[in-house]
Formats: structure tokens, C-alpha cells, sequence
């Protein structure tokens, strides 16, 4: 059901970045198509098929049930390391051994996160630390759009610092006894938290998504703050729609006959 209810609030925010990055494109004339030689269309798509079936095997190898989202990453790296090394030959045994190096460097780093955050999580969860925390965001109103908010702030802010696998291990335990206390749709707020933490992915002063897109570009992190700050605003105009008007995330799997609950 999260995965059906993702697809449609997906296609929002993507827009919602589409728009910005369009407009700035023009403005500032970062592509010109009259003096910007495109390439001819059919053979550069016949160039990307092999890599186009990718999605194609993972959306439909989880729909099916065929493998788990875990399973699928897996899938997913075999099929890129095929298409790699036979299909575009641009992939070598020392490129493939450094990026296995690389990877195993930033899931080490990842992994001890997701260990001391599994201990906090049960410690907090143990002491009863979690359940005081809610409590106390309950003694501050009673109304749940205002906590609904206070609960966005609070995911933003830890989107901002953490990676979203500690957040959902750290905040859940905290934000599941509100969730059932106003009787919060789970697969609406569930898609409200996956947003929420995007933006805050891309959010300084830590802003980890963004860190990496500064290294992949080769250009400092400082530079792109102030562009960053256009796309985060749209994507918060996208997650305010998707919280205002739950029917864009729930609409869909109910139609496809999940059991989403009242909204």
C-alpha cells in the first residue's frame, strides 16, 4: 500500500522540482536548444534501453512479489554490473573492485549509524523515554494539525543532521503513540514522513543527499546552498498538498484493493 500510495505524490514533487529547475534553466540560459546540438532521439534511446529495463525489472519484480525491496537492490546491482561489463563495456575488474571499496566504506560508516540508532531505539523504547516524549508533545495541544506540524518540524530537523534509516529507527517509536492517538491515516503519514525526510536530505547544515550530488559534480557544497533552497521550498509545497489533500496518496491503493483504513 506505501508503495502504491508513493506513486502519485512521487510524480508531484518531482513537478514540483521540475518547475524551478525550468525556469532557472532559461533565466540564467544554462541551455540554449537553438544553439545546443541535441543528439539524434532513437539512437540514444536504443543506447539506453538495456539501462531503461532496470527500473522496469525492479518495479515490476516487487509489484509481482517476486523479491523484497532489499532483494531488489541486490537484483538491481547485478543487472547494472551485466549491463556494465557486456552490454556498454565500460565497466573493468579494478573500477568494479573500487567500487566495491567505496561502497563497503560508506555501508561500514551507514551500518555503525544504524546500530547505535537500533540502541537508542531500544533503550528509549525500554525506559519508557519515547512514550514520555509523546506525552509531552500531546500536554502541548490538542489539536492534531498542530502536532501534525510539530512533528514535520521535528522529522525536518532530524532529516537535516541524520540519514533517513536512523530517523525512521529514532523518531518512529516517538511519533507512532501520536499517529494513533488522533488516529492518523498510517500510509498518508507514513508518506508525509518519506517526503519530509527528502527535503531534509537536502536541507543544510549537514544535508547528506546533497553532499553527495556536490562530489559526484565536483563543486563545492557552499555553492549550491542558496539554488538548494529553491528546490526545498518546492518540495514543500508538495508535501503541504499531499497533507492537506490525502487523496493524492491514498487515492490509488485503494483503488487497487489495499487496505488503507479511514482517511
Amino acid at each position: 500500500a506505501l508503495f502504491a500510495a508513493g506513486l502519485f505524490p512521487g510524480i508531484l514533487a518531482g513537478l514540483s522540482l521540475l518547475v524551478p529547475a525550468l525556469y532557472l534553466a532559461r533565466k540564467y540560459g544554462w541551455e540554449n536548444p537553438e544553439t545546443t546540438e541535441r543528439p539524434p532521439f532513437w539512437p540514444s534511446f536504443k543506447a539506453a534501453l538495456p539501462a531503461l529495463f532496470a527500473p522496469v525489472i525492479i518495479l515490476g519484480g516487487l509489484r509481482s512479489g517476486l523479491f523484497t525491496p532489499t532483494e531488489a537492490a541486490v537484483v538491481a546491482v547485478a543487472y547494472g554490473v551485466i549491463v556494465g561489463c557486456l552490454v556498454y563495456r565500460n565497466l573493468s575488474v579494478r573500477s568494479l573492485f573500487e567500487l566495491m571499496t567505496d561502497a563497503a566504506v560508506t555501508s561500514g560508516v551507514v551500518m555503525l549509524i544504524i546500530a547505535l540508532a537500533g540502541i537508542f531505539a531500544w533503550a528509549g523504547t525500554t525506559l519508557g523515554t519515547f512514550q514520555h516524549l509523546a506525552d509531552t508533545l500531546l500536554s502541548l495541544s490538542d489539536n492534531s494539525w498542530v502536532l501534525l506540524g510539530l512533528v514535520m518540524v521535528l522529522v525536518l530537523i532530524a532529516g537535516m543532521l541524520l540519514d533517513a534509516v536512523s530517523i525512521y529507527l529514532i523518531l518512529i517509536p516517538i511519533v507512532l503513540p501520536l499517529m494513533n492517538h488522533f488516529e492518523w491515516n498510517p500510509v498518508w503519514f507514513g508518506i508525509l514522513l518519506a517526503m519530509n525526510i527528502a527535503i531534509g536530505q537536502f536541507t543544510p547544515p549537514v544535508a547528506v543527499n546533497l553532499m553527495v550530488t556536490t562530489r559526484i559534480a565536483n563543486i563545492r557544497l557552499e555553492h549550491t546552498i542558496g539554488w538548494a533552497l529553491v528546490f526545498i521550498a518546492a518540495m514543500s509545497v508538495s508535501l503541504l498538498l499531499v497533507a492537506l489533500m490525502p487523496a493524492i496518496a491514498l487515492w490509488l491503493p485503494e483503488k487497487l484493493g489495499y487496505v488503507v483504513g479511514p482517511w
